[in-house]
């Protein structure tokens, strides 16, 4: 095996285990806010009321809406990638798993340093899985091909998403706290912190860019 070959399979190494890796702890932390009790995420809002209405768990539900947003990408013009797929069959199979092993949270302090856990490490799931450049999943599509057609920043476009999801969720049952309205505001500077810390140099030009397109619309640049 030559050099070129080894650094290619160790570059290769890397971002499988970011993406995997990120998808898992993504699932991971949306189990967290369940437990806290404190308000879901704004994703989690609405999977929690399609749960509540069809009788199916949460990990299932956001497996199904998961399949849905990616009809929403064809006017967007986003591509699905190993990423994408992914995070369609693994997100939900790690909540629903981390949901039967991690049991309820009593007292004010500990719920509420969960929660904050939660909303940190739903951060570095995020900034993972996007970096490992397999194509983002399916929610996160919707925030990068939204940046690339506006222009408009990572943090406003997040928050935009998820100002709008956390409304359709309440309206069909899910539950709402302060743990919403901290993620709806803390998520897009989170992402895009993360983005940046777990950024992969290109193979062959060293580029960390996440998202090809002009230089206003690139997601990263260093």
């Amino acid at each position: 095996m030559s050099i070129a070959s080894g650094l290619r399979g160790r570059h290769l190494t890397r971002r499988l285990t970011q993406l995997y890796a990120g998808l898992a702890l993504y699932g991971a932390s949306s189990a967290f806010f369940v437990r806290a009790g404190l308000g879901l995420e704004p994703w989690g809002v609405l999977h929690q009321g399609l749960a509540e209405l069809t009788g199916l768990t949460m990990g299932v539900v956001l497996t199904i809406v998961g399949a849905l947003v990616l009809l929403v990408w064809i006017p967007l013009r986003q591509k699905p990638g190993l990423g994408t797929i992914s995070n369609v069959l693994v997100i939900g199979i790690a909540l629903d798993a981390t949901l039967a092993l991690l049991p309820d949270v009593h007292g004010l302090a500990a719920r509420i340093g969960l929660l904050v856990l939660g909303i940190v490490l739903n951060g570095v799931a995020t900034g993972l899985y996007i970096a490992a450049r397999f194509g983002p999943g399916p929610r996160d599509g919707l925030m990068t091909g939204l940046h690339r057609l506006t222009g408009r920043s990572i943090r406003l476009v997040r928050t935009a998403i998820e100002v709008a999801v956390v409304v359709t969720g309440f309206l069909l049952g899910g539950s709402l706290g302060v743990g919403t309205v901290l993620y709806a505001l803390s998520i897009g500077p989170l992402a895009q912190f993360f983005l940046r810390l777990f950024a992969i140099p290109d193979e062959d030009t060293g580029s960390t860019v996440v998202a090809s397109g002009t230089p206003k619309q690139a997601i990263l640049r260093r």
